[in-house]
């Protein structure tokens, strides 16, 4: 996004003075009454370009439903301190503002501190987490009772991939379909599903390739190699942001391949549809949000929100998006327990999201969403569109 940039992200946290919230925090004068979201988010670090967006996307949330009246007259209050994306840090982090502010809910910066972190936060019984995490792990109402993701998990993504697919191809033949994922867990996770809704479908999955987590100036053409001996018609990247996805299509080309890319979530942000497009392929995926569609309502709020705080913002990010989702969801557990006069405990709080359903998010989730089973099971494909320079919808909504 444009307007601040990380290193302002930076030094705005450590001159408190300079952002109401973070002043608000550093007085230690807390307002008897509000709700406190507190967050571990990776500003810094190697995942620094997601977690700017990440943080963004939740102070701008709380800053919104303030100038709104906030949650039954109650403001929301945003406590956060970088990560770096480091689980030890997050940890302590997450203990640090649990003693001073007691939390009612926690943003973690992923999959990993979502899970160092449940025991204690069960155990206090008085917070809610969430995090960008779409990992079935941290949807399970048994295992991590406590959290929520911000969208369809993983599996879910891929369910409704090969549901579009199913309807939408035109050849004369099934489609063949090559998966290529990173061995780690944001990349395995989901395959499994995948495969067993392409099986139902009749959809052959031709091939598999499984890398080391990516980076610039990998080697590919073994695994491409493989790929233009499976002949397939479609390639599903999974587990990557960016790399190595364009070498991996310019590879292709080279070797007369005819493919369409696909991706998910946070393989559709900006660096994966550039750096595609660079190399002339045009990104298609399926996304939790409505990406691209600037007549959804939330979307126009979001958008409204920036041309004020950041005049000039062009792309809003995945991750923006999702910080600002999950912010809806904290304030709407919040509403419902404080309209029925209930304490914000845990209890009440996981009761209230799970009697989430039919919930009309503005649009920017496009069916009504049932939190029940902690994830909204929802999505739809979005492909790149070169003369805007802009991922735009390209299906309709579909729910696993």
């Amino acid at each position: 996004m444009n307007g601040l940039n990380r290193r302002q992200v930076v030094q705005g946290m450590g001159a408190a003075a300079l952002s109401p919230i973070l002043a608000h925090h550093a007085s230690g004068l807390a307002q008897q009454g509000d709700i406190v979201i507190g967050a571990a988010q990776p500003v810094t670090g190697v995942f620094a370009f997601a977690g700017t967006q990440m943080h963004y996307g939740m102070n701008d949330y709380v800053a919104w439903r303030n100038e709104k009246g906030g949650v039954q007259g109650r403001k929301l209050r945003y406590v956060m301190e970088d990560s770096g994306f480091k689980v030890d840090q997050g940890v302590a982090i997450f203990k640090k503002i649990m003693a001073s502010d007691k939390p009612n809910f926690f943003y973690c910066d992923g999959t990993p501190l979502v899970k160092a972190i449940t025991r204690d936060a069960v155990d206090s019984k008085h917070v809610m987490t969430s995090s960008t995490s779409l990992a079935a792990a941290v949807a399970d109402a048994v295992n991590t009772p406590q959290n929520f993701v911000p969208g369809p998990t993983y599996s879910r993504l891929h369910e409704v991939l090969m549901e579009h697919v199913n309807k939408t191809w035109k050849g004369a033949e099934k489609p063949r379909i090559a998966y290529v994922y990173t061995e780690a867990e944001f990349g395995i996770d989901g395959i499994p599903a995948a495969k067993a809704r392409a099986a139902k479908l009749g959809l052959p999955i031709v091939a598999e390739v499984i890398t080391k987590p990516g980076g610039v100036g990998v080697d590919v053409s073994t695994e491409v190699a493989k790929l233009r001996r499976a002949r397939p018609n479609i390639v599903v990247f999974q587990g990557y942001i960016n790399s190595p996805m364009p070498e991996f299509a310019r590879q292709m080309k080279e070797a007369a391949m005819d493919v369409e890319i696909y991706g998910t979530a946070w393989g559709l942000d900006k660096p994966a549809f550039d750096g595609l497009a660079a190399v002339g392929e045009n990104l298609t995926g399926v996304s939790p949000y409505a990406t691209g569609d600037e007549d959804v309502p939330m979307i126009r709020e979001i958008r409204a929100y920036l041309n004020k705080a950041r005049p000039g913002t062009a792309h809003i990010s995945p991750f923006y998006i999702s910080a600002w989702f999950s912010g809806m969801v904290f304030a709407e557990i919040a509403d419902r327990c404080l309209k029925d006069k209930k304490a914000l405990t845990l209890d009440n709080m996981k009761a209230a999201m799970e009697s989430i359903k039919g919930w009309d998010t503005g649009g920017l989730i496009g069916l009504p969403v049932d939190l029940s089973a902690h994830e909204t099971q929802i999505g739809r494909v979005i492909r790149y569109n070169p003369a805007k320079k802009a991922m735009e919808p390209a299906g309709e909504w579909i729910k696993a």
